[in-house]
């Protein structure tokens, strides 16, 4: 019963105008960064995290979180108008999404995955406000040797179970491992890896990392990027599906909306492997599959479901374990972080205005985005017109500012540039940067618990497998190392999968 009080009552936080408009400018906000392809939410939260400092957490969380579901709708828009994702978990969406645009039914494209996206948002709420606080009072058994072994467990799975090459996602975690070891020792307070600057004593502050590598990484690659081609925006017709439209697509809606829930939850899923998902499900259960990549709706609505879901149920390994989910996570985690807030098992009782007030804005952040997402689509297409010459260095500005606010230091802004290169030669090579953030910020909660726990032991390594809750982390670190060679090769026959429909549309486009 405290409980659905405390749930109740975080609906007057978020209730609050204030928070209520905090709620709609990070919707707004996220829909417009979807819109425009290579910024992306992980980057956007990243330059915005200074001017959360001097805000509520509730507020501060409210806001960010806003911008992050806000911005797997705004992808959509680009991908069913110009064949250009804004966001990459629309890539999938854009195969039949642009086909029906140009059938002249875009109206139907976006309102159906409007509708699919809301759906699929509450349905992913309404299980994170029962299932998070059953995960945070179980987790409140644990130890230093358990937060060792989940640490340890989270790490491995964003490395393993992420997108692109395992093997390159294990050496960006590493990368991040070690940059967590700059600075002061936790325990004995001695300098490590400083090279004796005073700038290095206090370790890399994460919103540089962030910055550098979501923010600056991003706007140095898409300069070096070639603009792709298009053949104009297609006209806008209907704006709302049929009744015809979705019944159509209501199994596809369904099965999304559970399918982006469960991937969501697990370390290295999210929203891209989610909406990849959603689509070769939609293929299977089709009576006539051949009809997906030439304006299917259900191809468009299954995918923009799980995305959305994905988006949503992803805060619950974050707020109840401390575990951030993907790369965009990890960056909301070192908000709370910023805020004085640990996320974790004890979040849900030490901040109960925070934990249940985030919740419950989803509920009115996802309204928000089913009412403002179809009278906004004419605005937010025009912001394409856009010159990259114009927007970046803006971007760079606010970024620059941003950082030098942290701790008033100039050295910091020449570490992000540095981090900004960094992130440019990783999408470059096809490094992933989330697992490298990912376990940048374990990396600590790593070594802590890992030092505690042998202190408690007295070196002795048994302390790993004392109780029931770190045998079963033990089995599942197990089990994630054996699945990782079958993961890899399914997400690559899925990707070959998805490369062959593209080749093959792009070829009877041409034609």
């Amino acid at each position: 019963m405290d409980i659905l009080n405390d749930a109740l009552g975080g609906f007057d936080v978020v209730l609050q105008p204030a928070n209520l408009l905090f709620c709609l400018i990070g919707v707004t906000l996220g829909m417009l960064i979807g819109v425009l392809p290579g910024l992306g939410p992980a980057a956007t939260i990243a330059i915005l995290l200074p001017i959360t400092y001097t805000m509520e957490p509730a507020s501060a969380i409210i806001l960010l979180a806003g911008i992050f579901y806000g911005a797997q709708y705004g992808g959509t828009i680009t991908s069913v108008l110009l064949r250009l994702p804004g966001e990459a978990s629309s890539v999938v969406t854009a195969l039949d999404g642009y086909q029906m645009a140009r059938q002249g039914r875009a109206g139907a494209a976006l309102g159906i995955a409007a509708v699919g996206s809301f759906i699929g948002g509450t349905i992913a709420i309404v299980g994170l406000t029962f299932l998070a606080p059953l995960v945070a009072s179980f987790a409140l058994d644990f130890g230093p040797a358990e937060y060792t072994l989940l640490a340890l467990l989270g790490i491995l799975l964003v490395s393993s179970l992420g997108n692109g090459s395992a093997r390159k996602a294990a050496i960006a975690a590493t990368i991040g491992l070690l940059l967590a070891t700059v600075g002061r020792d936790p325990v004995t307070g001695v300098s490590r890896f400083t090279f004796g600057s005073d700038n290095l004593a206090d370790g890399i502050d994460f919103v540089i990392i962030a910055m550098g590598l979501f923010g600056v990484g991003e706007i140095l690659y898409n300069m070096a990027t070639p603009p792709s081609a298009t053949s104009g925006t297609p006209r806008l017709t209907r704006a709302l599906p049929t009744g015809a439209d979705l019944k159509q697509s209501s199994g596809a809606i369904t099965r999304g909306s559970l399918s982006g829930f469960v991937l969501g939850v697990l370390p290295g899923g999210g929203a891209t492997i989610a909406s990849l998902v959603a689509y070769a499900t939609e293929k299977k259960f089709a009576k006539k599959p051949e009809r997906f990549g030439r304006g299917a709706i259900e191809g468009v609505a299954g995918p923009e479901t799980a995305n959305n879901a994905a988006a949503t149920s992803s805060f619950i390994p974050l707020l109840t374990l401390g575990i951030p989910a993907n790369g965009t996570m990890a960056i909301m985690f070192g908000a709370l972080l910023l805020q004085g807030i640990t996320p974790g098992p004890g979040l849900i009782t030490d901040h109960p205005d925070v934990f249940w007030g985030v919740i419950n804005s989803m509920y009115i952040g996802n309204l928000f985005l089913l009412l403002l997402s179809i009278p906004l689509i004419g605005i937010f297409v025009r912001l394409l017109s856009v010159k990259a010459t114009i927007l970046n260095p803006l971007t760079v500005l606010i970024t620059m500012i941003g950082v030098y606010t942290v701790r008033n230091s100039v050295f910091d802004m020449f570490l992000v540039i540095g981090f900004g290169v960094v992130g440019y030669l990783m999408k470059k090579t096809g490094f992933p940067p989330g697992p490298l953030v990912l376990a940048f910020v374990l990396g600590g909660l790593l070594e802590t618990s890992f030092r505690q726990a042998i202190r408690l032991s007295e070196g002795s390594l048994s302390i790993f497998v004392a109780s029931p809750i770190a045998v079963t982390l033990v089995v599942a670190i197990g089990l994630a190392l054996a699945a990782a060679p079958v993961m890899a090769w399914m997400l690559k026959r899925q990707q070959a999968r998805t490369d062959d429909t593209l080749h093959t549309h792009a070829q009877a486009y041409q034609d």
